[in-house]
C-alpha cells in the first residue's frame, strides 16, 4: 500500500512539474525547498491580499516586474509567476530590465534568462551611469539619484506599456532598514508601503515580497540557480549608511531570532496616541472622560510594565 500510494505522488509531482512554467522545470525536489517555495508563495499573496493590490473584479490588471538581476527581483518574478500558475494571481505580467549602462554589466545575462524561458520581457537601455557618476562626487553614495532616476524610466515604460503598476523585489528587511535610515538620518518615522500610487498618480508601486525574509529568499534563489547580477555600482562603496543599518539588524536577529519579524509586525500596528505626531492625532482636545479609551473607542488595558515601575517606586510611601 505504502508503495503504491508512493508511486501515486510520484506521479502526481511528475504531472506538477510537466505543466508548471518552464521556470520551475528544473527547481529541487526536496521537502525543504517545496515548504520554502510555499512560505513565499504564502507569505505573499497574505501581502497582496492585506494591500489590495489586486484591481477590483472584472478589470484586467497588467504589472511591469523590475528584474536588476539580484536575488531579490528574481524571487520576485518566480513567486508571482508561481501564484499566476495556480490561479491565484489574475494578472499579466511583463519582466523588465534597466540596463543602465554600467562598465563591464553582462547585458546578455537577462535577456537569455527570459529567453530560455519563455517570459514576456521587456529590455531598456539608459545609460544613467554616466549620469551619477558625473553628478555625484567620488566617495558619495550614488542611491539617490540612481534611484531616482531609475524609477523615472521604469515609469515611463509601464506607461509605454499599458501597466496598471510597477513592482519591486523589496523584502521584509528592506522595509526595515528603510525605517531605520528614516528614524536614525531622517528625523521621521517613515519606510517602505507595501503599495503606493506614484506622485503623477497613474500608477501604482507594488512591493509583494513585503512579508518575505531576506534568509527565505536567498535560500530560494541559490536553490534555484539564478544567475545573479552584482550590483557594482553602489555595492563598490564601502561605509554606507543602509549597511551599517543591515548589520545592526542582523545582529540583532542573532542574538533573538524571530525580533525582525515582531519589529516588522510593529510598523503594521501603529498607535498614533501614543507617539508625539500631532497631526495625526488631536492632543489639543484630548480631555479626561472618566474612563480609559484607545484610539478605536475600546477601553484599554493599563500598561503592565507602568504598573510595575510605579508599584516599585512608590513601593516605600
Amino acid at each position: 500500500m505504502t508503495a503504491a500510494i508512493e508511486q501515486v505522488r510520484k506521479g502526481n509531482d511528475a504531472a506538477e512539474e510537466a505543466d508548471c512554467p518552464a521556470l520551475f522545470r528544473n527547481a529541487p525536489s526536496s521537502v525543504e525547498f517545496k515548504k520554502l517555495r510555499k512560505r513565499l508563495l504564502r507569505e505573499a499573496r497574505q501581502a497582496i491580499d492585506d494591500y489590495s493590490m489586486l484591481p477590483g473584479e472584472g478589470r484586467p490588471a497588467k504589472w511591469l516586474v523590475c528584474l536588476s538581476g539580484g536575488k531579490d527581483s528574481y524571487t520576485l518574478l518566480a513567486v508571482l509567476m508561481d501564484l499566476k500558475w495556480r490561479g491565484l494571481l489574475p494578472v499579466e505580467l511583463v519582466a523588465c530590465n534597466l540596463d543602465q549602462a554600467q562598465p563591464g554589466f553582462p547585458g546578455h545575462i537577462l535577456p537569455d534568462f527570459f529567453e530560455n524561458h519563455g517570459i514576456e520581457h521587456r529590455i531598456v537601455r539608459e545609460d544613467t551611469y554616466s549620469i551619477v557618476t558625473d553628478k555625484i562626487p567620488a566617495g558619495k553614495t550614488y542611491c539617490s539619484l540612481c534611484s531616482r532616476l531609475r524609477r523615472g524610466i521604469l515609469y515611463r515604460t509601464a506607461r509605454e506599456e499599458g501597466c496598471d503598476a510597477i513592482v519591486l523585489g523589496h523584502h521584509r528587511e528592506d522595509i526595515l532598514e528603510t525605517f531605520f535610515m528614516n528614524l536614525f538620518h531622517g528625523g521621521r518615522l517613515a519606510s517602505m508601503p507595501p503599495k503606493l500610487v506614484n506622485d503623477e498618480g497613474d500608477l501604482l508601486v507594488l512591493r509583494p515580497l513585503a512579508y518575505c525574509g531576506e534568509k527565505d529568499i536567498a535560500k530560494f534563489a541559490s536553490a534555484m540557480n539564478f544567475p545573479i547580477i552584482p550590483c557594482d555600482l553602489c555595492g563598490s562603496q564601502d561605509g554606507l549608511q543602509r549597511a551599517e543599518i543591515k548589520k545592526m539588524l542582523e545582529g540583532w536577529e542573532k542574538q533573538a531570532p524571530g525580533r525582525l519579524g515582531v519589529m516588522a509586525r510593529a510598523l503594521a500596528h501603529a498607535r498614533p496616541s501614543h507617539l508625539l505626531d500631532r497631526k495625526l492625532y488631536d492632543f489639543e482636545n484630548l480631555v479626561p472622560s472618566g474612563s480609559v479609551v484607545s484610539d478605536a473607542g475600546d477601553a484599554e488595558e493599563p500598561c503592565a510594565a507602568s504598573l510595575a515601575m510605579t508599584e516599585k517606586l512608590f513601593a516605600a510611601e
